[in-house]
């Protein structure tokens, strides 16, 4: 009988979350304790005790009923309260929107447009959810009429797209001619990857002329339409705002004089601060969103399999290494091919963590993004030009991969590991930078000792280097006068790191805007603008040799068994992704526009000598040309003439440059 009411009498957690009363504290159980300690008033003190915890947990039980009610009614009402929650949200959204329009539009231009786009892609992800297989239905007839009429409509299609390109190509190079020289370095280094084709037969000309064609397209909105460099010009300008909150945390940690002196202050901070916020936007979401949107635009159009668009995709935002881990499950089953495209992909462009970096130089952050958008469908394209596919891909025909996301349980452990993992990276770089440096001094001593033993004067590596590509740069698009500094520039990215060329790159952009002469003695100090713009092209990728151990590095952890097909792909590889980005440089001479510095009579009038810029000194220039010196007698021709402060701004630009007027 005994066991029998302690069966009935246990505590079930069932019945506690229900609130209804359990056995254990029933009265009747209380009766029995009761008539247990009936006797001497001097009962054991245990009995007592036992007595309050059994009131205590009543208590508790009790107090946990509307609680648990409220869990019940929140389970039964998830839809609904779900629904409550996000129109109350989007009604208060509703209301700041308004108010922010209604106070100052061209202040909420950016929240505008930012909306706009938010809203669009909502929209169309319902109407894909809703709609999506009705319109589909709808559309099979077309669909059937579309596959019948294919084999002759794509040609078709391709004679007006070629027709058209040829055309605007006529009638653009025509005002400026110079621009033909990029345009057949763009032809050369595509027969010249196509000279090196593993399998020349097997070529893929839908994926080659796709990408071509998608860079293209994204390069002429970018650099020549308003909307597109208004656009960019703009996100970068954001983007150079954001990184300058990094000064918050390293002067804090440094002092604010180490910033603004010390290199490793000053820019290695920034990569931890992009570090941490890629990885708070991929524990979002935001970034597999975006990526996954770009894979599916170049699947679609290239014919590429899912797998290695989506490691190429992810490489706009993440680096070498990184790309790869977003189709970790499938590295082990994809080709040669596919491995190929991936490496490519990786040589090919930048991480968003040291593009940072290089804002902070002072490159142009419209340029890199640009650079970095660009080489996407053009390292697809290029990648299967140079090593076509001729296995049966197992990813083939797959609409898409499962994409992870990160192991992280909130936003501040996604924040803390993103900013932990960047330690090492800003350690790789500082290290590389001691060593890279170190032994680009100590190769320069070498040669300039074995170059004196022949009675040649300076002989360094930056001098071989602007020797052999000279030609390489010329094609690109620089001037004949800026291609030894572009092919300097070229060298070191290829056999050191583009950290070290961007650095120096920064430093020829920075002696022009300051309006330093553009010759000191028979040593150029910055380039034109041009070539300034097809450097930045040149220069923005992974692809040098000491990336080939990272890479290899990288991809042998995931799939080991694979470390002898990757070691016999990479060189492949390398060479591709340095093609990458000299075709992207092309381009961008192809389709560079001059900046107007404007009226130079106006900028002269107007400017403060007390310092130089890149317009005083262009207007200067003008100036002496204008300048005309007869029997002692100086007057002015063209936009100077008739000038009447044409004198008093001769004295003073004759102040700061040298110039047989002055």
């Amino acid at each position: 009988m005994a066991h029998l009411e302690m069966e009935e009498s246990q505590i079930t957690l069932d019945s506690l979350e229900k609130g209804t009363e359990n056995p254990a504290f029933s009265s009747l159980g209380e009766e029995n304790v009761c008539e247990e300690s009936d006797g001497p008033r001097g009962g054991s003190k245990k009995e007592k005790r036992g007595e309050g915890k059994g009131r205590l947990s009543t208590c508790c039980r009790r107090a946990w009923q509307p609680a648990a009610k409220a869990k019940r009614f929140c389970k039964a009402h998830a839809k609904a309260l779900h629904a409550v929650f996000w129109g109350l949200l989007g009604a208060a959204y509703t209301c700041y929107f308004i108010a922010a329009c209604w106070l100052n539009i061209q202040r909420a231009l950016a929240l505008v447009i930012i909306t706009v786009v938010v809203v669009v892609f909502v929209c169309w992800s319902l109407f894909k959810k809703y709609f999506g297989a009705k319109v589909l239905q709808l559309l099979s007839p077309l669909q059937k009429c579309l596959q019948k009429s294919w084999p002759w409509l794509k040609w078709l299609l391709c004679l007006l797209l070629l027709g058209g390109l040829v055309t605007w190509l006529a009638l653009d190079t025509a005002r400026n001619p110079r621009q033909l020289i990029s345009l057949g370095g763009f032809c050369f280094l595509a027969l010249f990857l196509f000279a090196f084709s593993k399998h020349h037969g097997a070529v893929s000309w839908r994926a080659v002329f796709w990408g071509l064609g998608l860079e293209f397209l994204i390069g002429l909105f970018i650099l020549r339409t308003s909307p597109g460099i208004q656009a960019f010009q703009w996100l970068g300008d954001q983007i150079q705002i954001f990184l300058d909150y990094t000064k918050a945390g390293s002067g804090f940690v440094f002092g604010n004089a180490l910033i603004e002196e010390v290199f490793a202050f000053q820019s290695l901070p920034i990569i931890v601060f992009f570090s941490c916020v890629m990885s708070v936007l991929y524990y979002l979401g935001a970034m597999q969103w975006v990526i996954l949107k770009i894979s599916w635009v170049l699947q679609v159009s290239l014919g590429t399999t899912p797998t290695e668009t989506l490691s190429v995709a992810g490489n706009i935002f993440v680096g070498q290494t990184e790309a790869p881990l977003l189709i970790r499950p499938y590295l082990a089953d994809m080709t040669r091919s596919e491995i190929h495209a991936v490496m490519t992909g990786g040589f090919s462009t930048i991480a968003g963590s040291v593009m940072g970096a290089y804002i902070s130089f002072g490159i142009d952050a419209a340029l890199l993004i640009a650079a970095s958008v660009m080489a996407a469908p053009c390292a697809l394209a290029m990648s299967k030009l140079v090593y076509p596919e001729v296995e049966e891909s197992k990813f083939k025909g797959k609409e898409s991969v499962h994409l992870s996301s990160g192991e992280e349980r909130n936003i501040l452990e996604a924040a803390s590991n993103g900013a932990a993992a960047s330690v090492g990276l800003v350690a790789n770089i500082a290290a590389n930078l001691i060593a890279f440096l170190a032994v680009l001094e100590f190769i320069n001593a070498a040669l300039r000792w074995f170059g004196e033993m022949v009675n040649i004067e300076d002989l360094t590596f930056q001098m071989i280097c602007s020797y052999i590509l000279r030609p390489v740069a010329f094609l690109m698009g620089a001037d004949w006068a800026d291609s030894p500094l572009v092919a300097e520039l070229l060298g070191i990215k290829i056999f050191l790191n583009e950290f070290v060329a961007y650095q120096q790159l920064a430093t020829y952009k920075k002696n022009r805007l300051s309006g330093l002469e553009e010759w000191n003695g028979t040593r150029k100090q910055w380039i034109s603008e041009r070539a300034e713009n097809i450097t930045t092209f040149a220069l923005c990728g992974f692809a040098n040799f000491s990336s080939i151990g990272i890479m290899l590095g990288g991809l042998t952890s995931i799939v080991p068994q694979r470390k002898s097909e990757f070691a016999s792909i990479v060189l492949r590889a390398l060479l591709t992704g340095i093609c990458v980005s000299m075709l992207n440089s092309c381009l961008a001479g192809l389709l560079y526009m001059p900046t107007e510095v404007g009226d130079c009579v106006t900028v002269l009038s107007t400017a403060n000598f007390t310092s130089t810029n890149y317009p005083i000194y262009t207007c200067c220039k003008q100036l002496f040309a204008s300048t005309v010196l007869e029997n002692r007698t100086v007057s002015f021709t063209g936009a100077w003439a008739g000038v009447v402060e044409s004198m008093l701004h001769l004295t003073q630009c004759c102040g700061h440059y040298n110039h047989t007027s002055c």
